[in-house]
């Protein structure tokens, strides 16, 4: 499976240590929401309340719910996904891509009739009638923000049932499409929190869907899914409302500086104007991803190839939105690829460590 973030492999490779690697593979926020002081008082001898309840109110508190509405969290959205899928067990499913391998690795396991509707080639097209539908919004790899009004009503008129992603709709100033759940029983909402809040580390998600749906899912899950210690750490951060504005107007800054330096480094041809917290762009036709990483390498910076996207090859690259003093490294590092490319009117690349993005 590939996926971004893999530092431990990068840092191998280049014989470093984890912590010098400057990872702009991996779409996290950059900073961290909880100060750990609480980590003093923190009960590690009873088991956890299975129900994860305090947990779940504070997702409550946090996000809109509409009253028909109930959630099951989950080790992360990846596990999400994998759970969700395999109690729907769909025949025929619609994926709209660009959008992460893990959909596509499920529903290869689970032998789906699968149809992929390209993005950029257009949304409205005719999909079968009682498939399941999977739509990530904002998109992965491209960042891309989607008004689903009409969508919704379409693939609610073929029967569908519907799964939306929205694991970084945080970074953006948008809505939800959680209220359509009141209307719609076949409505799911898969969400990542490690992302918004700066902790990858700690493996936390969910799903909403109408109260009965939620029930009969939870049938099809083990006890204790998260510790105590996932559990009161996302708990703290649900709570940090200053940190959630913060974060909001940094990201729109930060994301800004970083279309800003890859435009200015002449080496895309196209940067997809995302929403999120991370940027999508298109190399000039000379040089690859894989290439790219390699002249990178020296300066200890991963970037996410986006060739296991579907619809997207090695020419396509992501950067992750990071801190100011990243990106100025990275825009000096862009910088002397640039110098390397042009002054030398020959350039044999090499693809530099091929699982990197693993």
């Amino acid at each position: 499976m590939h996926h971004g973030g893999n530092i431990y492999q990068f840092a191998k490779f280049i014989g470093c240590l984890p912590e010098q690697v400057l990872d702009f593979s991996a779409n996290i926020n950059p900073n961290q929401a909880v100060n750990l002081d609480w980590m003093l008082s923190l009960q590690l001898g009873p088991y956890a309340d299975p129900t994860y309840e305090a947990l779940k109110q504070s997702i409550r508190d946090r996000y809109f719910f509409p009253e028909n509405a109930d959630i099951e969290v989950f080790n992360g959205a990846s596990a999400a996904i994998f759970a969700l899928l395999r109690y729907l067990q769909p025949k025929e499913l619609v994926l709209y891509t660009p959008l992460y391998s893990e959909y596509r690795n499920i529903a290869d396991q689970l032998g789906c009739n699968v149809h992929n509707i390209n993005r950029f080639d257009g949304l409205m097209t005719n999909i079968p009638k009682w498939s399941t539908v999977i739509f990530v919004n904002p998109s992965t790899p491209d960042g891309q923000l989607y008004d689903l009004k009409n969508l919704l009503q379409s693939w609610q008129a073929s029967n569908c049932t519907i799964i939306i992603d929205e694991s970084f709709l945080d970074f953006c100033r948008a809505d939800s499409v959680s209220s359509y759940i009141a209307d719609y029983e076949k409505l799911y909402i898969i969400k990542s929190l490690s992302k918004f809040y700066g902790c990858a580390g700690i493996r936390v998600g969910y799903i909403m869907a109408e109260k009965a749906a939620i029930i009969a899912l939870r049938g099809y899950e083990s006890t204790w899914k998260l510790s105590s210690f996932d559990m009161m750490y996302m708990q703290h951060a649900l709570k940090n409302n200053s940190f959630i504005e913060q974060t909001t107007l940094q990201t729109e800054y930060l994301r800004n500086l970083l279309q800003l330096t890859l435009q200015k480094s002449g080496l895309f041809e196209q940067i997809y104007p995302g929403q999120a917290n991370f940027l999508l762009a298109k190399l000039v036709h000379h040089i690859d991803g894989y290439q790219l990483q390699a002249l990178l390498t020296s300066s200890r910076i991963l970037i996410r190839v986006c060739d296991s996207f579907d619809g997207l090859d090695k020419h396509y690259v992501r950067f992750a939105v990071k801190k100011a003093q990243d990106i100025r490294q990275l825009a000096s590092s862009l910088e002397a690829v640039t110098l390397n490319l042009y002054s030398d009117f020959e350039f044999i690349g090499q693809k530099c460590c091929p699982e990197i993005n693993d």
